[in-house]
This record gives structure tokens, C-alpha cells and sequence, in this order.
């Protein structure tokens, strides 16, 4: 049996994390062990998270790394320990117990596929689909959209890291989360296109379900959202766009547009420094 590295990525969030590591007791796959990396909390994160899984180690990184530095902290320790894959699981998850086991069996039928998702269902609404494991990058409208169903593989762009099991050695050819460009949002989808671009495909295990909260971290709607979504997003789309400018104006003058008829000033001021912040470095 393949050996599996189940990360977990803790800020301000212990309630959530102690909840999806309850969850992970039910797995139906045996050689797994799992990691939380607290992600420098100042809140009582550590010690609640001890106190109800003392079982479960964690690495404390003493700040914020943002979401792919705090990961990457996490698939490095999982390497070194000889991990053959490495599961990236949102803390705002809960999982069915044949998550993984569906997940590892897709990955074993195919040696090309490099990450496998899962299908998200929203936490808070059981019954209806989030992602089917990932979706679509239009560089047309600078938005991504993701899939409600099942579609051919070359339909999957990228697959969400709130579910993505990631197999070794495609981690050791195109190497981790890039942290220097994407502190948090689109990091997975700019994985997912290093993964294709080198020959590595993308799949969904359909009966990996997992439930997610979606924002848990930084709170649906927040202007830290608009800003982090933005600086990544423009990021991406001077990393992959033909046409870079295209998908940049337009995506972020759909978002800006959308915050004036809601009439929320400061997601729009947000939007406006993030997607400054994306053009100012790091292209």
C-alpha cells in the first residue's frame, strides 16, 4: 500500500481543523499519517488542537507563510519522511471515509497522472456541488469557473487544493507550491498548469467526497480576499496569457464592477490595491 502525508493548514481555525481531523479518523485506508502546520496563529490554535488530537503532530511555522509557503512547510516534511503521495486537505473539510482509498486508486490506474481532486460539496449545503474536482481558466473574461460535473480531461485546467492528492515524483519534477509569486489563491491552478505543461495529467475521483466550508480563513466577502484573489490573479495572467493585459483589465474590472453595484467600498478598494500589487512585482 501506498504511503499518504495528509496536510492540514491551521490559521485562526482550530474549530475547523479539529472537526476535519475527526473526520480523517473514519478514513478507510490504512498506511496514512497526518501533519497540521499552524500557520503562526495568535490565537489558542496549538493547544486545541493538542488537546483533542494529541496523536497528530504539528509544525508551528512562528508566522504566516501564506497558503503555500504554510503547505510547502508541510510537503517538504512529508518527502523527506518518504511519503509516496501528498494529500493538500483544506481544514474546512469534513471527508467520507473512502476519500482517500477513491483518490490513491485513481492515481495507481494511471502513472501519468500527476494530482488527482475531489468532488466538493459545500458544508453547508450537502446536496449541492462546489467543484468537481477543479475546472476552467478563460482568458477571455480573466475568471476561472468550476465544473459542476463530470468532463473529458483535457476540460480540466486545474484542480483545487482543497482536495488534491499529489503523487511524489511529480512533486519532485515541477517542485512545490510556488510561494515567492502566489501567497494565497491561484496557487493550485498555477501547480495544475506546471503539472500539464511538463506531460503530468489531471483526474477526479468520483467517489472521493469531501465537504467543504469554502473562505473559512479569511471570510467570504472580506476585503483580504479581494485583495489576495487579485494579486494572484493578475500574477497568473502575466505568468500564462497570450494577451496579458486583456484578461487582467477585464477580470478585474468585472470584480470591480460587481463591488460598485453592491456598494462595497472596501472589497472594491481591495480589488484595486491586490491587482495594483500583481503588476508592481514578482511577473
Amino acid at each position: 500500500m501506498n504511503s499518504v502525508y495528509i496536510i492540514l493548514l491551521n490559521w485562526h481555525g482550530w474549530q475547523d481543523t479539529v472537526a476535519c481531523l475527526d473526520s480523517l479518523e473514519s478514513l478507510d485506508y490504512n498506511d496514512y499519517r497526518v501533519l497540521v502546520v499552524d500557520n503562526g496563529s495568535t490565537d489558542d490554535s496549538v493547544a486545541r488542537i493538542r488537546a483533542a488530537h494529541p496523536e497528530v503532530p504539528i509544525i508551528e511555522t512562528g508566522r504566516n507563510l501564506g497558503f503555500s509557503g504554510g503547505c510547502n512547510v508541510g510537503i517538504r516534511r512529508a518527502l523527506e519522511d518518504g511519503a509516496d503521495y501528498v494529500w493538500l486537505l483544506n481544514n474546512d473539510t469534513t471527508v467520507d471515509p473512502q476519500a482517500l482509498s477513491a483518490m490513491v486508486a485513481v492515481a495507481e490506474a494511471d502513472p501519468r497522472v500527476g494530482a488527482v481532486g475531489s468532488v466538493l460539496y459545500y458544508l453547508d449545503s450537502p446536496k449541492d456541488i462546489q467543484a468537481w474536482g477543479g475546472g476552467q481558466v478563460c482568458f477571455w473574461s480573466g475568471r476561472t469557473r468550476h465544473h459542476q460535473g463530470p468532463v473529458p480531461s483535457t476540460s480540466l485546467h486545474y484542480l483545487t487544493a482543497a482536495s488534491i492528492l499529489l503523487r511524489r515524483r511529480a512533486l519532485e519534477e515541477v517542485g512545490l507550491l510556488d510561494e515567492n509569486t502566489f501567497f494565497m489563491y491561484w496557487e493550485d491552478t498555477d501547480f495544475s498548469f506546471r503539472l500539464r505543461k511538463v506531460g503530468w495529467h489531471l483526474a477526479v475521483a468520483e467517489q472521493s467526497i469531501v465537504l467543504h466550508r469554502e473562505h473559512a480563513a479569511t471570510g467570504k466577502g472580506s476585503p483580504l480576499l479581494d485583495y489576495y484573489f487579485n494579486e494572484s490573479a493578475v500574477r497568473f495572467f502575466r505568468r500564462y496569457a497570450p494577451i496579458a493585459a486583456w484578461p487582467i483589465f477585464i477580470g478585474v474590472l468585472g470584480r470591480l464592477t460587481k463591488r460598485v453595484l453592491r456598494g462595497n467600498l472596501p472589497g472594491f478598494v481591495s480589488t484595486l490595491r491586490g491587482a495594483y500589487a500583481g503588476l508592481r512585482e514578482n511577473g
